[in-house]
């Protein structure tokens, strides 16, 4: 499939053949979900904790006697069912991530990276070079349309880029190696220079 290439400043830059492995499948959301829900759990920091009843701070010495008055039977103050106890299977650190081979990984953005194309929220740009002023980067863009667009360079990405792109909101730049599903598809715009096109399509081969 071919897909016009254009410069920073609107201006026509050629076109250029994309791969229809990378770019022409037919998106299966049961893919996308997949592997965004495995990107999610990995970054899930998994610090939330409880004390347990060994771990709250209280005297082990026993409550009252045994026998004798009419009530239950305890040993110490710390039991779940009394205020201030431990608290009974709460939640502890531990990890939320999960495996998923390479292969699924790699399939999971071929599929975003088509359902950007089919979707016509794909544009590929000659290259992603600026002088670093947020003010010029920030016309370019809103003459542009782009309100929430991902940029995804060659293997390092632009500094000047990424020095302007710094605070304008809604605009984020990464190299090829950086590039994710979930990124992609949280965007409105996916915008890949020619580089980031020859990066990918080495990476996802």
């Amino acid at each position: 499939m071919k897909l016009d290439v254009i410069k920073l400043d609107g201006g026509k830059a050629g076109n250029i053949e994309l791969d229809a492995d990378l770019f022409g499948l037919e998106a299966r959301a049961d893919i996308l979900h997949r592997v965004v829900r495995w990107q999610r759990n990995n970054a899930q920091a998994g610090t939330h904790k409880v004390k347990t009843r060994s771990e709250v701070n209280y005297s082990t010495k026993k409550i009252y006697r045994q026998k004798g008055t009419g009530g239950a039977r305890h040993g110490a103050r710390s039991a779940p069912i009394f205020r201030g106890g431990g608290v009974y299977k709460g939640p502890v650190v531990r990890s939320h991530g999960h495996e998923l081979t390479k292969k699924f990984r790699k399939l999971g953005l071929r599929h975003a990276l088509s359902a950007k194309a089919a979707a016509g929220e794909l544009v590929v740009i000659e290259n992603a070079d600026t002088d670093g002023k947020t003010a010029a980067l920030a016309k370019q863009v809103a003459n542009l349309g782009w309100k929430r667009a991902l940029v995804i360079d060659g293997a390092t990405a632009n500094e000047g880029f990424l020095k302007a792109a710094k605070n304008i909101e809604g605009l984020d730049i990464l190299p090829s190696m950086g590039a994710n599903v979930y990124d992609i598809l949280k965007r409105d715009t996916l915008v890949i220079t020619k580089a980031g096109i020859e990066a990918l399509e080495a990476r996802l081969k």
